[in-house]
């Protein structure tokens, strides 16, 4: 199992190359020289760079304190995630497969070794508490591809200490700036090794393509489309780490592709977008096993914990952690396998193709207004006959299902209108925010259904083995007295969103 650690630091240069007295910076109370460390590491990337064009780095690191496979993934501007594996002589397979969204089938190969001697030095507080970590690096880099190359530099490295206050880094910085000391250019030095041993003829630093602002209706269906595929991209490595939160994130992002590319299907050929939309489709529901359950699994335990003890009978709390921790279980490997897949990993290169050269029709190439007004109008409509179909149902099945459809177009309408706010505006926005009230509401009711099944299936198990059921029987009551308050909202609810809708 690798190691994950959560790296905040910022990068220097300066014109002397030295390091500024830091005992002034608020809150140190010394620095402390722990001595220089002799670092070699050899980065890995794909022929065309794929890695550093996402500011992801994969390096083999002997020398200092950590030496091991380190793979960095980008959180936030100075903010990455560090991935540690043991030293080997090839790429770890947990690694390779953390990085298998942006690398698909291409090879990872040696493409720059870097050697630094680092300075070191401790800033402590008064209880001799590590606050950051400073590094002058004196770096060689050497290009490991093409005609080679090689650069020299010097740079100050700052890395907050663990659990440390980022607020601390800005009185670094302080420091640093009113000494001359400026931020460097390159966001890691394997970007400045690259930027400055490139050949004359190639393009450097590469970094993620910034798109035109977008113009025709097309231009804003596209960013919104690649928005969702970078999400995907961006969320595989969080997904087969099973972080929270990560699944249901990259679902949602399923969702969005595939809910615009029908919902814009008069701007986009159909031949193209629709045998995408069911790959998509099948994707989504193989993140649904992993995601349903989780829900569920949470609703339940919440709604057990919130009970008075003296109505918990039986062991069904351990029932419910075992039901739970089983089914996520099985759910995640399947999941991590979907994510190996060909199926998969060609998904991601259609979409790819799709961005690079979209399919357009020739009504994309209008102002965005009319075009993107009348697809998600459209969307609105569909559910408008959803709802009034539900509720002329009486309560019961039927209408679980019904309301069950109203739930997932509400989500349809609320991707198009998102798709459609930097063109629509207010009326659009406002719009994702009323199908996001109407999606709660919807949701909550689903859980319930969902709840009330699962719950009935636990009593089973529990009566099978001669323990009593009443606490899945309140449960259950209970379960169902939400999806009552839940219907008798949705009128009232359903007809404010029409008030207010305005597109």
């Amino acid at each position: 199992m690798a190691d994950i650690k959560r790296e905040i630091e910022r990068k220097y240069e300066s014109d002397d190359s030295g390091l500024p007295d830091l005992t002034h910076v608020p809150g140190v109370a010394s620095v402390l020289d722990k001595g220089v460390a002799h670092l070699d590491a050899t980065y890995h990337d794909t022929a065309d760079e794929r890695l550093a064009a996402s500011a992801v780095t994969l390096r083999r690191r002997t020398g200092g304190s950590d030496a091991g496979w380190h793979l960095k993934l980008p959180v936030a501007p100075g903010v990455r995630d560090e991935i540690h594996a043991p030293l080997s002589d090839t790429v770890p397979d947990r690694l390779a497969a953390l990085v298998r969204s942006r690398v698909r089938d291409g090879a990872l190969r040696p493409v720059v070794r870097l050697r630094s001697d680092r300075e070191i030095r401790h800033l402590v507080d008064a209880d001799g508490r590590l606050l950051a970590e400073v590094g002058v690096d004196a770096v060689h880099a050497e290009r490991l591809t093409g005609n080679g190359g090689t650069v020299q530099w010097t740079e100050i490295e700052v890395e907050l200490a663990d659990d440390g206050d980022p607020a601390f880094l800005d009185k670094v910085d302080k420091r640093l700036r009113k000494a001359g000391v400026r931020p460097s250019k390159s966001p890691s030095k394997l970007a400045r090794a690259l930027a400055e041993t490139a050949p004359p003829t190639k393009a450097h630093p590469r970094g993620p393509r910034v798109p035109r602002k977008p113009v025709t209706a097309g231009d804003h269906v596209l960013a919104y489309v690649r928005e969702q595929r970078d999400a995907l991209v961006e969320l595989d490595p969080a997904v087969r780490q099973d972080m929270p939160d990560s699944v249901h994130r990259m679902r949602v992002a399923t969702r969005r592709l595939r809910s615009t590319l029908g919902t814009f299907r008069a701007l986009l050929d159909r031949e193209i977008t629709d045998p995408i939309g069911a790959d998509l489709k099948w994707l989504a529901g193989e993140l649904g096993l992993d995601r349903d359950q989780e829900v569920l699994a949470e609703r339940l335990t919440t709604a057990l914990n919130d009970l008075p003890a003296t109505l918990v009978s039986g062991p069904i709390a351990d029932r419910l952690t075992t039901w739970s921790e089983a089914r996520h279980s099985s759910a995640h490997g399947r999941l991590t396998k979907i994510l190996d897949s060909r199926r998969y990993l060609a998904l991601l290169d259609t979409l790819d193709a799709l961005s690079a050269d979209p399919p357009l029709r020739e009504k994309a190439g209008a102002d965005p207004g009319k075009p993107l007004a009348k697809a998600v109008r459209k969307d609105f409509d569909k559910l408008t006959r959803l709802v009034t179909h539900a509720l002329g149902l009486p309560p019961g099945q039927d209408r679980d299902i019904a309301l069950h459809e109203a739930r997932k177009k509400s989500k349809r309408t609320r991707y198009a209108a998102e798709a459609a706010t930097p063109a629509l505006g207010k009326p659009a926005k406002n719009l994702v925010k009323s199908m996001k009230s109407l999606q709660s509401l919807l949701g909550d009711h689903q859980d319930s259904v969902m709840a009330r099944q699962t719950l009935r299936e636990l009593a089973a198990v529990a009566h099978a083995a001669g323990e009593s059921a009443f606490t899945h029987g309140l449960l259950h009551g209970r379960e169902e007295r939400r999806a009552e308050l839940a219907e008798a909202a949705l009128p009232g609810t359903w007809t404010s969103i029409r008030k207010n809708t305005a597109l």
